[in-house]
C-alpha cells in the first residue's frame, strides 16, 4: 500500500525524484559516477563543492555521502526543491548549506563570495538558460573557482540539424527508456510534482514557485560546441567532454 502523502519523509520524496529522473535520463547514475570520479581524482581531499541548480539535492547528497571530508554549498531558485534539499542535506550538519539564487539574474554569484570552490557540479539544469545567460553564469563561476578547480555540467545537449540521424536515434532511445521505466512503475514528472504539492512542508511554496518561473519558457538547446566556446570565453583553460551517451554529455572545464 502506498504511504499517505503526509507521512512521506524527505528521503522518500528524494527517492521518488531519483526514480522519475532516471526515466528521463538513461544511465543517469553513470553521469554521477563520472563526476564523482573526476572530483576524487582531481580535487583536494577536503573539497568545497558548489552544487549548481541543485534541485532536491541529488548531487550534493552523493558528494557528501561518498566524499566524507567534503563540504557542499547547494543552490536553487525553485523554492520547493530548495526546501526539500535543505531538509535532506540537513542530515549532514554544517557540511551542507543551501542558498537561494537566481542564475538568470546578473550578479547572482555575490551570494557565494565567502567560499572559494574546488569544483562546481550541475546536472539537467542549465538548459533552462538562454545562451547569453549561460555565458554569464560560466563567467561568474570562473571568478568563484580556485585556480585548477573544475566545472562539470551533465545534461542533454541535443544534436542539431547537421546530425539528423543522430538526433532521430537519440529521440527514439529517449522514448524507449521512458516507456520501459513508466511500464515498470516509475512516476512521471507531473506525478512527482502533484505528490510534492500535497506535502505540508512544501505545499505553501508552490505558489511562489509558479510566480518565480512565470514567463520563463524553455530555451533552444545549446550544442556541446557552444558550451565549450562559452567556457573558454569565460576564462576556463581546459575544456572537453568526459562522458557521452548519444546526446547526453558531461562537459568538463578546468579553471
Amino acid at each position: 500500500m502506498t504511504a499517505p502523502t503526509a507521512s512521506l519523509s524527505p528521503r522518500d520524496l528524494l527517492a521518488r525524484w531519483e526514480e522519475q529522473q532516471s526515466a528521463y535520463v538513461a544511465h543517469r547514475e553513470n553521469r554521477f559516477e563520472v563526476m564523482l570520479d573526476v572530483l576524487r581524482l582531481h580535487a583536494p581531499a577536503e573539497p568545497t563543492v558548489l552544487d549548481l541548480a541543485c534541485g532536491p539535492g541529488s548531487i550534493a547528497d552523493r558528494v557528501l555521502s561518498r566524499v566524507p571530508a567534503s563540504r557542499v554549498v547547494a543552490t536553487d531558485y525553485d523554492p520547493v526543491l530548495a526546501r526539500l534539499a535543505e531538509t535532506v542535506l540537513g542530515e549532514y550538519g554544517d557540511r551542507a548549506r543551501v542558498v537561494d539564487a537566481d542564475l538568470a539574474e546578473r550578479g547572482w554569484s555575490r551570494r557565494f563570495t565567502e567560499w572559494r570552490f574546488d569544483a562546481v557540479l550541475t546536472s539537467t539544469a542549465l538548459h533552462w538558460l538562454s545562451p547569453q545567460q549561460l555565458l554569464g553564469v560560466y563567467t561568474e563561476l570562473a571568478a568563484l573557482l580556485r585556480p585548477g578547480a573544475v566545472l562539470l555540467n551533465a545534461d542533454h545537449l541535443r544534436f542539431g540539424p547537421e546530425h539528423p540521424a543522430l538526433a532521430e536515434i537519440s529521440a527514439r532511445h529517449d522514448e524507449q527508456v521512458q516507456q520501459a521505466a513508466f511500464t515498470a512503475g516509475a512516476g512521471t514528472w507531473d506525478e512527482w510534482w502533484a505528490l510534492a504539492a500535497r506535502v505540508p512542508d512544501l505545499a505553501g511554496r508552490v505558489a511562489e514557485r509558479e510566480r518565480r518561473f512565470a514567463g520563463r519558457p524553455p530555451q533552444p538547446p545549446a550544442s556541446p560546441a557552444f558550451h565549450h566556446a562559452a567556457l573558454r570565453t569565460a576564462g576556463f583553460t581546459e575544456v572537453g567532454t568526459v562522458w557521452q551517451y548519444l546526446d547526453d554529455y558531461v562537459v568538463f572545464a578546468r579553471r
